[in-house]
């Protein structure tokens, strides 16, 4: 490797030996240190674009398909969990609740989950976009399901995801493993 420098009064000029160098592999230049954590170990994702609704109190799946599995190659590591869907409420004074569950376990809070929207009464539906992401710790090296989950406020009103009647939108969720 050469090595100049362009100014100064104590000019450098020289070529640098490869032995000087401990590891010249592209690998360990650009990994980070060990016991640094970070590093995007895999990525998981899913989308689903079928209309999809529910009148029930409780959180539901929102689709099967919406859905991702993805095992963690140590306790150590998290998962970094995005949505990206489109959620809307049903008219009169409706509100949609989504959130994400890990198998079983609801990630957000119990009953408002991690997203809401609402309506004014005598209005139409209304949608709205959400974004929910989440960097959860399971410690555990099995494999975990994470999936979008939705409610709505009351049986008289109906909650949808991936838009309303003809009006059909994509969502996705990703799961990225990262390194503890």
């Amino acid at each position: 490797m050469t090595i100049t420098r362009l100014s100064g009064a104590n000019a450098i000029t020289g070529t640098l030996p490869a032995t000087n160098i401990n590891d010249t592999s592209i690998g360990n230049i650009t990994a980070l240190p060990a016991g640094v954590g970070g590093k995007v170990l895999q990525v998981v994702t899913a989308t689903d674009s079928t209309l999809r609704t529910t009148t029930s109190t409780s959180f539901v799946t929102g689709s099967n398909t919406l859905s991702v599995s993805i095992t963690p190659s140590s306790a150590s590591n998290k998962i970094f969990v995005i949505v990206s869907a489109n959620i809307v409420n049903g008219s009169g004074d409706g509100i949609v609740f989504a959130t994400i569950f890990r198998g079983a376990t609801n990630l957000g809070e119990a009953t408002n989950g991690m997203a809401m929207g609402n309506s004014v009464s005598g209005i139409t539906p209304i949608d709205h976009p959400a974004s929910i992401t989440i960097l959860d710790s399971p410690s555990s090296t099995s494999a975990l399901t994470y999936q979008l989950y939705f409610r709505s406020n009351n049986v008289s009103y109906t909650a949808s995801l991936n838009g309303r009647s003809s009006i059909v939108t994509k969502s996705s969720i990703t799961a990225f493993e990262i390194a503890g």
